[in-house]
């Protein structure tokens, strides 16, 4: 028995210390030191020995044992070293460094910033104000009558929660218009707010989702006409959709707003023809232009419920939704407002 241990260890030495590599090595630690190798085997077979015989067998069993681990242990170590120091050797530290991949800003995130500045450049001053909201704030000082559909829980979304005996309900705010109420009781006139954060309505389809965001315009001073009002909006539309897109201005109704109007502008996906090149009707527009949103003067009911006279300042205020005006700008065709939430990243990675 005693032989064989010896021959196991002189084999298994040998073996371990002709390993070209780590995984060489791991077969030969197998072989000898695994549930079915050699030793282990051996050491099994003590049992059957004469009894006075096993304490000495197998104290040189313990030792054949160690010296194997031992040397396969050392003969690891030299082995990464030599893995090491070809790594070093083949390294070229002239050449240029691998950069980690860099991520970016989301096209939303990268619509807000741009218009943003385009507003800052007029003197606007960026606010923002909650999303979920009061029903007071979100249409009755907005001079929405108690039965006006938008209140209705078809359209918005109601809070679970006891209403406020003088705000009411609690809503997710379905509009930033909410926030010019709550600019006019924070500061005096001049106002020159852009009010920019996210609405929720309940709507989904290729040009609604029921989370968005929406910018708010809100100006009001002395002497503030609808001929500032135009200003702005033409301003707007050549700094960010560019010349060779279309705006029109056309009379609406709003409820806070008196006179109000919808501003369009040509689609940037079938270019105001309604028809996309392969003579399909385009599914974005239908007709050739897109609502960009909503405009006008501030209606006086609104100012008294700001706290503002209307007898002696007057205003202007629009609100527009930013995946909208994202998507009508020029360069951008994207025919479904919900790709913008997607998680394609072959979309995204192109932005």
């Amino acid at each position: 028995m005693e032989e064989e241990l010896l021959n196991i260890k002189n084999n298994a030495v040998s073996l371990i210390l002709d390993a070209p590599d780590l995984e060489t090595l791991e077969g030969v630690k197998l072989q000898f030191l695994g549930r079915s190798g050699k030793l282990t085997v051996a050491i099994k077979e003590i049992t059957k020995i004469p009894q006075e015989r096993r304490p000495a067998v197998g104290m040189l069993a313990n030792e054949v044992k160690t010296t194997i681990e031992n040397t396969i242990e050392s003969q690891a170590s030299n082995l990464k070293s030599q893995v090491s120091k070809k790594i070093r050797e083949d390294i070229d530290v002239t050449n240029p460094g691998i950069g980690p991949p860099l991520g970016h800003l989301h096209l939303i995130t990268q619509a807000i910033e741009e218009i943003s500045e385009i507003f800052k450049s007029i003197g606007f001053s960026r606010v923002r104000y909650p999303e979920v909201e009061w029903d007071w704030y979100a249409f009755g000082a907005l001079n929405f009558p108690p039965n006006h559909p938008a209140r209705d829980d078809w359209e918005t979304f109601f809070i679970n929660e006891e209403p406020d005996p003088k705000y009411g309900p609690m809503v997710l705010t379905p509009h930033t218009s909410s926030g010019q109420i709550r600019e006019m009781q924070r500061i005096k006139p001049p106002i020159r707010m852009l009010n920019l954060a996210k609405c929720y309505r309940r709507q989904s389809d290729v040009s609604h989702t029921p989370m968005f965001h929406q910018f708010e315009g809100l100006v009001v001073d002395r002497g503030i006409s609808i001929t500032h009002l135009k200003g702005v909006l033409d301003f707007f539309v050549k700094s960010y959709f560019g010349e060779k897109r279309q705006s029109r201005i056309r009379p609406y109704h709003f409820e806070f707003t008196e006179p109000s109007f919808e501003v369009d502008v040509t689609c940037g996906v079938c270019n105001g023809r309604a028809r996309l090149p392969d003579g399909q009707g385009c599914r974005l527009c239908k007709e050739g232009w897109l609502e960009m949103g909503g405009a006008g003067m501030v209606h006086p009911n609104v100012l008294k419920n700001g706290g503002i006279d209307p007898n002696t300042y007057t205003g202007f205020a629009f609100g527009w939704g930013v995946e909208r005006v994202l998507m009508m700008k020029e360069g951008i065709e994207i025919d479904d407002l919900r790709l913008l939430y997607s998680n394609k990243l072959e979309f995204l990675e192109q932005f």
